[in-house]
């Protein structure tokens, strides 16, 4: 178990050098700079601004110098904002969408899994109709999309809650809503499709044959197995409900990550498109590494050594 937890933790480290890599080089190849749009600046303050920010220096030098700052976890400061911290701003920003993606994570899961089971258990019935129409529109409707009409009829016509804003869980609920969709839909197509199958496996004919009860039956032994392929797709689905909060924080006008990261590009802004970027890749490779070790922990068969081990 160590050796496997001290490999998937190098393999985690490449990972990143090589999205930092990747990033870096492809910010600057980019036309145009940071600067560009600033024509009131005079060229000796834009001169000394550039030098400040080792833009000067030889895109080799520049390179170096960004991993060194990344390891120490410095991001960076960001251009348009008058030399702010990004790590700074990040952990302001982060906890809000932090909590979107959370709930909607929560809520998705829990809805997701017991439609999956139903629908399996009634395989053709209404219930199962009415789940697989949800997930086709929970993948073909965007979240932005289902913001814009829950911020609309829930907030504006009906008035039940709050349409923008951010300060109580009230003003969380519709954006979180508009996010969880896409998890519910991810994982009720999941689980009923490995619910069926499991199912009909020797072991649980065997379950009911020895006279478990059904619950026991379904729950146990069936739904236990059947959320693995499901597990699977809890770490990416997590980070892309970060980054698919961006604008659906717009729309409820929510004060996370999203306004930083929009606006990063719209400026030009390389160290804030930076440092979010490799904010949310961490997220992802560490979503990635703790499935990984979720997999031991509902199905304790499979092993995540080596035999030799």
């Amino acid at each position: 178990m160590g050796r496997f937890v001290i490999k998937r933790l190098i393999y985690m480290v490449i990972t990143l050098w090589v999205i930092a890599t990747g990033t870096f080089f492809l910010m600057h190849s980019l036309p145009g700079s940071p600067l560009e749009n600033e024509d009131r600046i005079p060229p000796e303050l834009r001169e000394q601004i550039l030098e400040q920010y080792g833009l000067n220096d030889p895109l080799p030098v520049q390179y170096v110098k960004f991993l060194g700052d990344l390891v120490q976890g410095d991001l960076g400061n960001s251009f348009k904002y008058d030399g702010r911290s990004i790590t700074a701003m990040i952990m302001e920003g982060f906890p809000a969408s932090a909590q979107l993606g959370l709930q909607a994570m929560i809520f998705g899961v829990l809805v997701g899994v017991a439609l999956g089971t139903v629908s399996a258990l009634r395989r053709g019935s209404w219930v199962d109709n009415g789940s697989t129409v949800l997930s086709v529109l929970g993948y073909a409707v965007p979240s932005f999309t289902l913001a814009a009409l829950f911020s609309y009829y829930v907030g504006v016509v009906w008035g039940v809650l709050p349409t923008a804003g951010w300060g109580t869980f009230a003003h969380s609920i519709l954006p979180s809503l508009s996010l969880s969709f896409l998890v519910i839909a991810q994982i009720t197509r999941y689980v009923r499709t490995e619910m069926l199958e499991v199912l009909g496996q020797d072991y649980m004919k065997t379950a009911r044959a020895k006279g478990l009860n059904r619950k026991t039956v379904i729950f146990r032994h069936g739904l236990r197995n059947a959320l693995i392929p499901a597990i699977t797709i809890l770490g990416p689905l997590t980070v892309a409900l970060l980054t698919g909060s961006l604008v659906v924080e717009q729309i409820f006008n929510i004060p996370g990550m999203g306004w930083m990261f929009v606006d990063s590009i719209m400026t030009n802004d390389y160290t804030m498109i930076m440092g979010v970027t490799m904010f949310y890749s961490f997220l992802l490779v560490l979503s990635i590494f703790i499935v990984d070790i979720l997999y031991g922990v509902v199905d304790p068969r499979i092993r995540l050594t080596s035999p030799k081990e």
